[in-house]
């Protein structure tokens, strides 16, 4: 919570619009029934990275909120929460990276995708089938589906992405040390 700050609370926001943005109007059609292919868990896998998990937690779960409540169905708790977890999961992995020090070379990459892909899992193979199946009955052969459909788009999206956003963000930073003479 040290973090918390008001650039951090800034951040919430502007992340949350722009997950909101791209979920809504720059997600791709999918074959499967009730999924897109999505561009926003890249940008929130890297704003959980840089701002933490309680930021990447806050902004999963109002982008997502908003979203579909914009399509007018209902919100769909399950995966808006799952939305939450991922970000919060995330910003957890983050700490093992070190994007905000200016380092993101081929370890970090591999690092950053280990854990999107892991996170991405344990998010939408696990979280949301159990909360389908416990909070709306869901048959259990549909979500399987749905979920590891989600899962493989998103890891895909998300490695493209959330790298991307990842490495122009620490070529922006100051390595320690880099002013120091030799």
């Amino acid at each position: 919570m040290k973090n918390f700050s008001v650039k951090t609370i800034v951040a919430i926001g502007i992340g949350a619009a722009l997950f909101f943005v791209l979920g809504r109007f720059v997600s791709i059609p999918s074959p499967v029934p009730n999924v897109t292919i999505c561009v926003q868990y890249g940008l929130l896998a890297f704003m959980s990275v840089v701002f933490g998990p309680i930021a990447g937690a806050l902004i999963g779960f109002i982008g997502h909120t908003l979203i579909d409540f914009s399509y007018g169905w209902g919100i769909w708790w399950s995966w808006v929460i799952a939305s939450g977890v991922f970000g919060l999961l995330m910003g957890c992995a983050g700490n093992m990276l070190k994007v905000n020090q200016g380092e993101m070379g081929k370890k970090g990459l591999i690092k950053f995708n280990i854990a999107q892909l892991i996170v991405h899992a344990v998010c939408w193979i696990v979280v949301a089938n159990v909360l389908d199946v416990l909070m709306y009955s869901e048959p259990l052969n549909k979500i399987l589906v749905q979920s590891f459909f989600s899962t493989a788009s998103n890891v895909i999206t998300t490695a493209i992405v959330g790298s991307l956003l990842c490495v122009a963000y620490a070529a922006t930073k100051t390595k320690a040390g880099s002013l120091t003479k030799e």
